[in-house]
């Protein structure tokens, strides 16, 4: 059994998002978030340690702009992004997309 490498529990969540590296913007879902990371599924492709803009629509209509890179890739599923320069407000925002699940 692999060795678990996250540092905070996930929480599952359906939801939409768009992510941004240096070739394109792309359509993705948000599968699951965490304060450290969450995983986006999509058909794009990346690279390990890429730098992402990613932003996630949160249910109540507003756009969560996160910030990371890429620590895992399957090609043809997604990755898991894990997040950088989190400030208070971010933290604050992804504590209560967590307890709403959106």
């Amino acid at each position: 059994m692999p060795q678990e490498r996250r540092r905070n529990e996930r929480q599952k969540v359906v939801l939409e998002a768009t992510w941004e590296s240096l070739s394109k913007r792309h359509h993705a879902r948000v599968d699951d978030v965490s304060l450290s990371g969450c995983f986006v599924n999509t058909y794009g492709q990346v690279a390990v340690g890429e730098a992402i803009e990613l932003n996630i629509l949160r249910r109540s209509g507003e756009w969560l702009a996160l910030t990371g890179h890429v620590a895992t890739y399957q090609h043809g599923v997604g990755f898991g992004l894990a997040f950088t320069e989190l400030n208070y407000a971010k933290k604050r925002a992804l504590q209560d997309l967590m307890a709403t699940g959106g």
